[in-house]
Parts: C-alpha cells; sequence; structure tokens
C-alpha cells in the first residue's frame, strides 16, 4: 500500500490528531485538569478550523478513485469545520455542567468522529466509501442525542434518531444495491457511464430509493417526522450540530451524487421527484413552524423548510447552483447557530425555552435579544443580512435553468419566503414588542458563548455585505467541476 495517498486528505489527518490529542488529554490528565478540557478542545480545534480555511489542499484523488480532494470539497469542509467550532464554544460551560462532565470527554470525541464520517461522505467516489462515512456521521448523533440521560426526552430523542438512521440507511443500501445491479460497480463514475442511456424501471425505483435514504438525513418532507422530537429532546449543543454542521454535509453530499452519478437521467428521473420534494418540504416546514411555542421545535421545522431551499441547489445542476449551495450552508451555519446560541445562555440560566418565555427579553438582556433579532432576520432573508443573499444566489442559481417549471418553483419559494416572515418576526416580536414582564433575568453569559455570538453576528452582518466570499466560491465551484 502507498502511504503517501494519506497526504491527500490533509484535513482528514488533521481532524484525527485533534480527536488523538483531545483522547490523550481526557485519559491521561489529572481530575483538576479536566475541567479545562472544553477549553483545550475549542483552542486545538481553533487552530485547525483557522488552516482548514486558509491552507488549501491540491486536488486529486487516493485509494484508487475512491476518495478525490478539490477545492469545493475543502471548502465544505472547512465550513463544516467554522460550524464545529461554534459548536464548541457554545457547549462549553454545558459540558463542565454537574450531571454532564462525568462524560465531557465522550462528547467531544463522538462530535469530533462524526465530522470524521462528514469529512470521507463529501470526499467519496465509491459509494463503499460513502456508507462509511455516512454511518460514521449518524450512529454517535444517537449517543450524544441521548446525553442528558436524567430527562426522558433525551432518551426519546435517541430512540427515534437511531431507528430513523437505521430505517434510512437500510432503505439507501435498497437503492444501492439496485444500482450494482444495473452497473457492475460502486464506482460513481462508472455508474454514471452505465446509466447515460434509456432510463429502466429499474433505475427509477433506485434513484427514489437513494433519494429517500438521503432524504432522511436532510429532513426533506415526508421523510421528517423524526426532526422536530429529536430536536426538542436533545441537548440544545447536540440540536444545534445536528441542524446545521450535519445537514450541510448532507445537502452537499446529494449534490454530488445526484449530480455526479445521475447526472445523465436528470431530466427524464429525478428532476420531478425533487420539484415536489422541495415544494413539500418548504411548505409543510412553513406551515408546522407557525404552530410552534417551543423554540428547539420552531428551529426544527424552520430547518426543514431552509433544507427546501438548499436543494434549489441540487436542481440548478450547474456550478452556479453548486457555489449558491455552498454559500447557503455558510450563512446558514452562522444564522441557525447564533438562533441556538442565544437558546442554549439562555436555557442554562432559567430553563425556558418557549417563545412566550422571550416576552420583553429586550428589557432584561439587550445584547442576547439583539443577535437573536439578526438571526431571524437572516433566516427569514431580510435585507441586507446575509440570509438575503443566501436566498437570492440560490434562486437566481436555479433559474439559469430556464424552463417554466423552475420558474413556478422558484415563484412557490418566494411566496413560502413571505410566509416565513411571519413567524420568524414572531419572535422579534415577542423580545422587542410584547409588553409582558420577561421571565428571563438578566445575566452575563460566560466567555466562550459571548465569543461564539459574536463570530455568528459577524458571520451574519459581513457575509451579507463583502461579496468576495460567494465570488470566491463561485471560482471554486467552476474550477473543482468544469463539466458543470
Amino acid at each position: 500500500m502507498d502511504y503517501s495517498q494519506f497526504l491527500m486528505m490533509p484535513q482528514e489527518m488533521g481532524l484525527l490528531a485533534v480527536f488523538l490529542l483531545v483522547f490523550l488529554y481526557d485519559t491521561f490528565m489529572p481530575e483538576r485538569s479536566q475541567r479545562g478540557l472544553p477549553l483545550f478542545t475549542a483552542i486545538i480545534f481553533g487552530i485547525y478550523t483557522v488552516l482548514s480555511l486558509f491552507v488549501c489542499c491540491t486536488a486529486g484523488t487516493a485509494f484508487g478513485g475512491m476518495f478525490e480532494t478539490n477545492g469545493a470539497t475543502w471548502a465544505i469542509k472547512a465550513i463544516l469545520a467554522a460550524g464545529t467550532f461554534i459548536v464548541l464554544l457554545q457547549a462549553a460551560k454545558w459540558t463542565n455542567s454537574e450531571f454532564v462532565s462525568v462524560r465531557r470527554g465522550e462528547f467531544y470525541e463522538l462530535l469530533l468522529l462524526t465530522l470524521f464520517g462528514m469529512y470521507l461522505m463529501v470526499s467519496a467516489r465509491h459509494f463503499l466509501l460513502f456508507v462509511i462515512g455516512l454511518e460514521t456521521a449518524s450512529l454517535p448523533i444517537a449517543a450524544l442525542a441521548a446525553f442528558e440521560k436524567r430527562y426522558y426526552e433525551s432518551h426519546e430523542a435517541a430512540a427515534k434518531y437511531i431507528f430513523t438512521a437505521v430505517f434510512s440507511s437500510a432503505i439507501f443500501l435498497m437503492g444501492i444495491s439496485f444500482v450494482y445491479g444495473l452497473s457492475g460497480s460502486l464506482y460513481f463514475n462508472d455508474i454514471a457511464m452505465a446509466v447515460a442511456g434509456e432510463p429502466s424501471a429499474l433505475l427509477i425505483v433506485a434513484i427514489a430509493f437513494v433519494i429517500a435514504g438521503v432524504g432522511f438525513k436532510l429532513s426533506l418532507v415526508p421523510f421528517h417526522l423524526w426532526t422536530a422530537d429529536v430536536y426538542q429532546g436533545a441537548p440544545t449543543a447536540v440540536t444545534a450540530y445536528l441542524s446545521v454542521v450535519s445537514k450541510g454535509a448532507a445537502a452537499f453530499s446529494f449534490l454530488i451524487v445526484l449530480v455526479q452519478v445521475f447526472g445523465a437521467a436528470y431530466s427524464d428521473v429525478w428532476e420531478w421527484m425533487l420539484y415536489a420534494l422541495i415544494v413539500l418540504t418548504i411548505t409543510i416546514g412553513n406551515l408546522f413552524a407557525m404552530r410552534q411555542r417551543n423554540l428547539k421545535r420552531f428551529l426544527a421545522f424552520s430547518s426543514i423548510s431552509q433544507a427546501g431551499y438548499i436543494m434549489l441547489g441540487v436542481i440548478a445542476v450547474n456550478a452556479v447552483g453548486m457555489a449558491s449551495l455552498m454559500y447557503y450552508v455558510l450563512v446558514y451555519v452562522f444564522s441557525n447557530l447564533a438562533a441556538f446560541g442565544v437558546i442554549a445562555a439562555i436555557e442554562r440560566v432559567s430553563g425556558k425555552t418557549t417563545i412566550d418565555d422571550y416576552n420583553g427579553l429586550f428589557k432584561t438582556n439587550p445584547w442576547l435579544a439583539f443577535t437573536m433579532m439578526l438571526a431571524m432576520f437572516s433566516l427569514g432573508g431580510i435585507p441586507p443580512f446575509a440570509g438575503f443573499f443566501s436566498k437570492f444566489f440560490i434562486f437566481v442559481g436555479a433559474c439559469q435553468q430556464g424552463s417554466v417549471a423552475i420558474y413556478v418553483l422558484v415563484f412557490i419559494a418566494l411566496l413560502n419566503t413571505i410566509i416565513s416572515l411571519y413567524y420568524y418576526l414572531l419572535v422579534v416580536k415577542a423580545m422587542f414588542i410584547s409588553q409582558d414582564d420577561c421571565v428571563v433575568p438578566a445575566f452575563k453569559s460566560v466567555c466562550t458563548e459571548r465569543v461564539a455570538l459574536v463570530l455568528c453576528t459577524l458571520g451574519i452582518v459581513f457575509l451579507g455585505i463583502v461579496s468576495c466570499f460567494y465570488t470566491r466560491l463561485s471560482d471554486i465551484s467552476v474550477t473543482s467541476f468544469p463539466g458543470l
């Protein structure tokens, strides 16, 4: 075996190095130093994240073409690392709490392990490696969801997630077995050549199974029924990670699988499948979000709706769509984590998680209310914040396809954007306009929480103003996938 192939995996190798350092600290440091593990992990992972953002790796393949790295995979991994870094900052105080501290090392090790699996999914060009990455990313999240063992809701969240993961993996593998029967290979390129002809009934069924399997990971409608219960029951830090990092990795991997493997069958097979899924996902996510009073369930249905918008980047099947998808995920990382950061800080102090509990929040905690307002504005797509531009670019990328059907689809998405403004502004109304006395006392969040919220606020503001971010992602997409 040529071990120099591992040089094609600098981000994965760096992540494994971080994992080993965290494991050694957790295993061998004395008890009096264990409380420093969250800060230690955040610092070394922060260094790793900075290197991921600014040190681009060489494009190429490894392990017989099973693993590929290029500018696009490097960019999405850097975005996932940035999101994970913010989650680590937000979780630092929680992992040192009385009931979690005994298992704080396991939390960080499981979290880093899931991120490694997502990296494999992003770079996989062979379905065997893709499934290994998928399971590595999925199964530890069930343990993370059950981390608050004293709460029944946490157990329920873990059980629902693990059952969903098992069934979705079974459906996905069934689809892959059909694909293997058609092509005789699990390599993406070989399958693409084998399905380039007239689509057969078996191919249609196979693609439907593949879309359904990945649809569970993205919580697309009708595969979304686990989402709200898991988001509500899991610890807030885990929910934040699941809603942002896991969803971003699944969305990019979904795009690669559909475009590179089944791109030749796009107009004949999976175009209309995705049209239906996108309309259902955006609409049903919005309608159910309007009914929620618990903020974690509220953001669960919001994330379902956001997944539908992300899928517009997939349906575009062009370089603009890929760049828009990566930019949307980048903006979504900062916007959603800002909201979850505020929720986590308030929940830690007061245990309050409903919209009604936020009535008059501006009077007692103006900075938290301001950050939550920016997050809601960005998620709703209100200019000049980053969420407006992410939706604008995703709509432009989809419209470049030029068909009447895609114009109708984008129009429906625009109407749903207006609907989403209603429920996002309900949170803002509660914080700034409601005259009720706030049940959340005035408090000062810990340093790591403040740093995470400042980073999210800067991301929401500057990603919408500084155009070089999208331009850079657009150049990377064109260079990495010149055929699109």
